[in-house]
């Protein structure tokens, strides 16, 4: 009884691509920031906390996520795949060698996929400072300011802003 090769290659090939498309770049995290002037919210009852105000200002903020280095993963995987391609390629020497020269060449590839997952992402926020109506200074940071702009009346109920 013999065994072929060629089906056991392409199942290897498809599980060393299922993971490398594993790496994939992280969702942004939103912080918010707090200011010595803004003041804590307290903690009241739903509907309790309401302030009106006007949008003073509204920033763009940059922030960073921090990058991650290799861990290696993907050029394992990505030589494994290089290895399996390549040695579908040729007979004899020039098999070896292009199974020699997939294994490197994917294990560049990969380790390159997984470096570039891995970098450090640039992510805006907004900075909405509110002038309020009993002489306070509130800022808030959110992912989009949406239909606000400098001047707008603006009702603060429980830390939701939203158009007067």
């Amino acid at each position: 009884m013999k065994i072929s090769i060629r089906p056991l290659a392409v199942v290897a090939s498809a599980l060393a691509l299922s993971a490398l498309t594993a790496c994939v770049a992280p969702q942004p995290v939103y912080q918010t920031a707090r200011y010595p002037y803004q003041p804590p919210v307290q903690q009241m009852a739903p509907g309790a906390y309401v302030e009106y105000g006007r949008v003073a200002n509204i920033e763009v903020i940059q922030s960073q996520s921090s990058g991650a280095s290799t861990t290696g993963g993907g050029a394992i995987a990505g030589g494994v795949v290089g290895g399996v391609l390549g040695n579908q390629i040729g007979h004899g020497n020039g098999r070896a060698a292009a199974t020699a020269l997939g294994l490197v060449g994917g294990a560049l590839l990969g380790n390159s996929i997984e470096a570039n997952a891995n970098a450090p992402r640039t992510y805006q926020t907004y900075r909405v400072s509110i002038q309020t109506d009993n002489g306070g200074y509130r800022a808030f940071d959110v992912p989009s300011p949406g239909d606000l702009r400098i001047g707008d009346r603006v009702v603060i109920n429980n830390g939701q802003i939203s158009r007067y």
